[in-house]
């Protein structure tokens, strides 16, 4: 079922430093799946030359990594391409923009081409980059900036949503939860059940969802009817049998604490976890050690009253030994079922969580 907007144009992904870091989920998120941009490249000079799918997911996809907007463009054209937006691939701390960011932007826009950023400093909020645009002609977006457009309070129409809704939540931000969101939504529909994904994030939106609600940009009162509009948006139009909402970060993240909203708005039937088991602590905050998957697990079923039915592994840093080990370990210690979805595919899953469609 095709839920997605259409492609608007080719576009180059900027990721300078990050691609190989957990700051580079949107260019990871894009080079995996868009339904908004054909995707050419992405800029990264710290790992240029390689395939940005043999980077991130072990199987080639043919996206290279370049090392500048200069070679972004040469490639681009010599594959008869040319692009037309320039994509901010990287999510800081904060949504700020550093001073070598802007200069990318400045040039990317001196170039001819479209920004769109999923940031918190907007574009299109500083004069100087505005006068740019107009001068070249181009187009600042700036994602998050939606989300302050248009505003919904909790109302209780979750309650007339009668698909089967599974919240796919992390114990961790950047852990790989919208990923594994749009994989189990292609899943259901593969197996022959109409099943549709709520995006709760920017990168999201830059993947064409139509349906989402982006969640950390939207002001405290309104981030619960948001998620509501969404899903209920969804089961109005659609009528799925199945609706997946993805997460935002974790419960207990000291600066990205997530979950909740989806919990108390979207009112899940099930709750599938995504597990980065190599991780010791919460991202980017050394002294914070991950709580355990186990009482992460006890926090989720106590504040929803609904139960976790699966882990999924995110493999960073992990051989196919270690990986294999660790997933049998967590099925062991949690006795849940465990996958690694981008590695073994979803078909297992889907199984899975048909039981629970089934007994809803």
């Amino acid at each position: 079922m095709d839920t997605s907007i259409k492609t608007e144009g080719n576009a180059i992904i900027y990721c300078e430093g990050a691609f190989e870091t957990p700051f580079g989920k949107t260019a990871h998120g894009l080079i995996r799946f868009t339904a908004r941009y054909n995707v050419l490249c992405v800029i990264d000079s710290s790992c240029a030359g390689q395939d940005s799918g043999l980077i991130l997911d072990r199987k080639k996809n043919g996206i290279p990594v370049v090392a500048s907007l200069e070679e972004a463009i040469d490639y681009s054209n010599k594959n008869n391409q040319s692009p037309s937006y320039f994509v901010i691939g990287i999510a800081t701390d904060g949504g700020v923009f550093t001073d070598d960011m802007l200069t990318a932007v400045k040039d990317a826009i001196t170039a001819g081409l479209n920004i769109d950023s999923g940031l918190h400093d907007f574009l299109c909020e500083m004069p100087d980059m505005v006068k740019l645009a107009e001068e070249h002609n181009v187009k600042l977006r700036d994602v998050r900036k939606t989300a302050l457009e248009t505003r919904h309070f909790f109302s209780g129409n979750i309650e007339k949503v009668k698909a089967f809704k599974i919240a796919v939540l992390g114990t961790d931000s950047s852990v790989g939860k919208r990923t594994t969101a749009q994989l189990i939504v292609k899943g259901f529909n593969n197996a022959g059940m109409r099943s549709v994904m709520i995006g709760t994030g920017q990168t999201a939106w830059m993947q064409g969802a139509k349906y989402y609600s982006i969640l950390d940009s939207t002001i405290n009162d309104f981030v619960a009817g948001g998620i509501e509009n969404a899903v209920y948006s969804a089961w109005k139009d659609l009528k799925p049998e199945v609706i997946v909402v993805e997460g935002q970060g974790s419960l207990m993240n000291p600066a990205y604490p997530g979950g909740f909203e989806i919990l108390a708005a979207a009112r899940p039937d099930v709750i599938v976890l995504q597990h980065a088991p190599a991780r010791k602590e919460y991202d980017g905050f050394p002294g914070y050690p991950l709580h355990p998957l186990k009482k992460q697990i006890k926090a989720l079923e106590l504040l929803s009253g609904k139960k976790v039915v699966a882990i999924t592994i995110n493999h960073e840093l992990l051989s196919d030994k270690k990986l294999n080990k660790k997933i049998n370990m967590i099925r062991k210690k949690t006795e849940l079922f465990t996958t690694d979805v981008l590695l073994d595919g979803t078909d297992e899953l889907i199984k899975e969580l048909k039981k629970y469609y089934e007994n809803c």
